[in-house]
């Protein structure tokens, strides 16, 4: 008897002790056989890029944890469907409904990985949404294969069909098992098999369950494909499609010649590229340090009418620039982390950090300063792959990232992650390495405490209110940090050439009756740092504003597509606007003689109008002033074209 052939009949002669769930083992036996082998040849044929990269073990082994992922998930329906047709009476049925799943399954399988070295030789990276996208246009795609690509046409096929046919010899002793398993024997062991499957696909003990942003262990996109299965990348990009929205779709259309007209864009390659002459010229361009606090909006500062819970905040305040009038984007972090990071505007679809085109190639302040030969990293407290941090930081810019895993000792550990102390104290290390080492730096800090369910260390601070584990309280120990950090950063030596960004993802606990509750949307930002006067900046400005802003104040020349304003270099009351994004409400404020006018648009109905006073801090509704069409196609413009930019994958740098 051949080696292949017993370890055939061993293969089955140990799932069969699974009774009706033999086929899911033996499935997960040979699925594991068949992707390791697929992504061990395409390791062989990039071995350069992987060994370059330091991770040839850790994109292995972490390789099998998504094809587990992967198979199990594929095992999920039929599991669904076993308490009721894996019983005795339907048992023929099972026996042929999960040998044609699992022999469609792993057939699929195969004709992906095949397919896969053709497609990251064309895209270099495994098949992804794009694969998906060109479904669409099936003759312009068949004719594209049939013209350039018959040798891997019929490599496909051919691979297609011996996996049909070796798939089937393998599956076939299923088909003849007998059923011995009573039905209460299925029913007491089928809940274990259902959670020992459902672990599987989830992948992990902590909250959140793994998703392909955690195996982005490079800095390189192709590598970090290679980690995945090509029938996990493309499910993942479905899904992604599935969430993808168009503005046009909400808010209606607009010709492309009146997006570009209304918005100053241009229509060209980069429709919004422009070149940043500095406010604050430097022979070296300043070090940028941002700090993006965690739902620390102005309800939390004293001076911006919140609560008394932020006092380093406004001790700090006086030593540089502060806004008193800045807006964010959005509700989310990811769509702070847009704002600030990338100067994106918000649409109604989700933020481009976790969307599929902006994966690589999309701008970001980082893009820019590595290319002018700074060290870029990106310190977080928790798991970096929640809402797909890591992946979209390290495809677009970001040299290094520091997370949970990276903290020894914690003062403490919460549900979200380590403390923001200890967030700061890294990010002092890591501020005082790369000063040491003589070359310019862009850090991004992302705290975590202001989180429900608020926990932070005991002894730091005085607390605002009972009980300890309050909104309040966690910001004021919040602020605590930022104190702390401040005294140690302003007697440092890279204070000197360094300049510090302090800012809100977005307040907490966005609502309203409103239909975009405008002050829970008001956040504080402050600049300070080397050569920074103090001011106030009174006008009404957005998050969109900020990178520009800091760009110049570092000094730094160059091209960008970003398209806020840099407020360095205009008086500090001027006019501005601010856009937000709410559910799928549109909010688009701008302030001018006739007060802050403000015009929603809404999907399926006619856009509203209102003034928003900020004193008493209420939109109220009005009817359609006198500009209302001015107002609309402003507001129209400028969320078709960050979709526009997006899906045409304009947003970027030459």
């Amino acid at each position: 008897m051949s080696l292949i052939r017993k370890l055939h009949l061993s293969i089955w002669k140990l799932s069969s002790k699974l009774g009706p769930f033999a086929p899911f083992i033996a499935m997960l036996i040979l699925g594991l056989a068949i992707l390791s082998a697929a992504r061990v040849g395409l390791v062989l044929w990039k071995f350069d890029r992987v060994t370059s990269t330091g991770k040839l073990i850790e994109i292995l082994v972490q390789g099998i944890r998504v094809d587990v992922i992967q198979l199990c998930l594929i095992a999920l329906i039929p599991l669904l469907l076993a308490p009721i047709l894996a019983t005795q009476r339907l048992f023929k049925i099972w026996q042929k409904f999960t040998y044609v799943w699992v022999t469609i399954a792993l057939v699929l399988l195969v004709f992906l990985e095949v397919a896969t070295p053709g497609f990251i030789g064309e895209y270099d990276v495994r098949p992804n949404r794009i694969f998906v996208e060109y479904l669409k246009y099936p003759n312009e795609v068949f004719s594209m294969l049939w013209r350039g690509f018959k040798i891997e046409i019929f490599s496909v096929l051919g691979a297609v069909v011996l996996a049909g046919w070796l798939v089937h010899k393998f599956m076939r002793p299923w088909l003849t098992m007998q059923s011995d398993w009573s039905n209460k024997k299925l029913w007491l062991v089928w809940p274990l098999i259902f959670i020992l499957t459902a672990f599987g696909i989830r992948s992990t003990l902590g909250h959140r369950p793994a998703n392909p942003a955690l195996f982005a262990i490079t800095a390189d996109s192709m590598v970090n494909s290679l980690v995945l299965n090509s029938g996990y990348s493309v499910a993942y990009a479905t899904y992604n499609l599935m969430k993808e929205t168009k503005s046009s779709d909400i808010y209606g259309k607009m010709s492309r010649e009146d997006i570009f007209k209304i918005t100053g864009a241009k229509d060209a390659d980069m429709p919004t590229l422009t070149t940043l002459n500095p406010s604050n010229k430097r022979e070296k361009p300043l070090n940028l340090v941002i700090i993006l606090q965690e739902s620390l909006g102005a309800t939390f500062v004293e001076s911006l009418g919140g609560f008394p819970v932020t006092p380093n905040l406004e001790k700090l305040k006086e030593q540089g620039i502060w806004f008193e009038q800045l807006y964010a984007t959005g509700t989310r972090s990811v769509r702070g982390i847009e704002a600030v990071v990338t100067g994106f505007p918000p649409t109604p679809a989700d933020s481009t950090v976790k969307l599929s085109k902006s994966q690589k190639n999309f701008f970001s302040i980082a893009t820019l300063l590595k290319k002018q030969g700074y060290h870029t990293e990106f310190i977080y407290g928790g798991e970096s792959h929640f809402d797909n941090m890591r992946s979209f930081f390290m495809g677009n810019g970001f040299n290094y990232i520091v997370d949970q895993k990276d903290y020894k000792n914690p003062v403490l550990t919460s549900s979200w992650g380590v403390s923001d102390e200890d967030l700061l104290n890294k990010t002092h290390e890591q501020l005082l390495a790369h000063h040491q080492a003589g070359k310019p730096f862009f850090t991004l800090a992302f705290s975590s405490s202001n989180h429900s369910p608020f926990e932070f260390p005991d002894g730091r601070i005085e607390l605002y209110e009972q009980p300890k584990n309050t909104d309040n309280n966690a910001v004021k120990y919040a602020d605590y940090a930022i104190g702390e950090f401040f005294k140690k950063a302003q007697n440092s030596p890279y204070w000197q050439d360094t300049v510090f960004l302090i800012v809100a993802d977005h307040d907490i606990r966005v609502r309203g009756a409103d239909l975009v509750p405008i002050e829970r949307f008001h956040i504080p930002a402050l600049i300070l740092g080397a050569g920074i006067k103090p001011q106030r900046y009174t006008g009404l400005a957005s998050q969109l504003d900020l990178p520009v802003t800091m760009l110049s104040l570092m000094g730094v020349q160059g091209q960008h597509p970003m398209t806020g304003r840099d407020l360095s270099s205009i008086p500090p009351d001027s006019p501005g606007r601010a856009m937000m994004q709410y559910n799928e409400n549109y909010g688009w404020m701008e302030e001018s003689r006739l007060g802050k006018q403000v015009v929603v648009l809404r999907s399926g109905k006619a856009p509203a109008h209102g003034q928003y006073d900020s004193k008493i801090k209420d939109l109220i509704e009005t009817p359609a002033p006198a500009n209302a069409k001015l107002l609309e196609d402003r507001a129209l413009a400028n969320v078709l074209l960050p979709d526009l930019l997006y899906n045409e994958q304009r947003y970027r740098l030459p």
